[in-house]
């Protein structure tokens, strides 16, 4: 059985997350904290996150916690990023005219920009992209087990990540123009979308990682 920690850093829907991988049904137990000693000592840490990267830099540098999840990386932990967790873990966004992340993956966050297109029709996409639209699993991976591909995921972002490395990326969603949606390096996963707002493949994917001992 798994011990989950969930990093509060008082940015994100921090408790669906943590219901999400309580119904998962594997965990033995998940804990919502900023306790350091506890993140280092779960079995599982995620980091989510939602809202402005500088804000959530900014929580995450001040309660140091930031040191607390490259230990967690370093470790070889099982460490899952959602949504604007995953922007976190790479080095730099573009967002908030420019922010310094945890650098755990090397690349970059970038804005899909105010003139963002259907490729097909010529049709204007809204910002954000908000929504359920398919994730194109682009290798094999122990989190993607017992979910089909092309399945479909919740999706609320206007910046999406650009990895320095292409072999990082586990999955492609097309918005516009296709962009990783799912990245992965060792006992490194992180997406996009939000699994606690995806269905049944959400909690699969939340069930997988609870049984994922880090290695490929």
């Amino acid at each position: 059985m798994s011990t989950v920690a969930v990093i509060d850093y008082g940015m994100g829907n921090l408790h669906s997350v943590a219901k999400a991988l309580e119904h998962a049904g594997v965990a033995e137990r998940v804990q919502v904290t900023a306790d350091h000693g506890a993140i280092r000592a779960a079995s599982h840490v995620v980091l989510p996150g939602v809202g402005a990267i500088r804000d959530c830099m900014g929580e995450i540098r001040r309660l140091g916690l930031d040191d607390v999840v490259r230990d967690v990386a370093a470790a070889g932990t099982p460490l899952l990023g959602v949504c604007v967790g995953m922007q976190a873990m790479l080095d730099w966004s573009a967002e908030n005219d420019g922010t310094d992340c945890l650098g755990l993956l090397p690349g970059k966050v970038l804005p899909f920009g105010p003139d963002l297109r259907d490729p097909a029709s010529g049709a204007r996409l809204k910002i954000p992209h908000m929504g359920w639209n398919q994730v194109h699993q682009t290798r094999s991976h122990p989190l993607w087990k017992d979910i089909p591909q092309d399945s479909r995921f919740y999706f609320v972002h206007s910046y999406y990540a650009e990895p320095a490395d292409p072999a990082l990326v586990a999955a492609t969603t097309e918005y516009g123009h296709a962009f990783a949606s799912a990245l992965s390096r060792d006992n490194v996963f992180a997406v996009q979308f939000h699994p606690e707002k995806s269905q049944q493949a959400g909690l699969q994917l939340y069930a997988n990682f609870l049984r994922w001992d880090g290695t490929i």
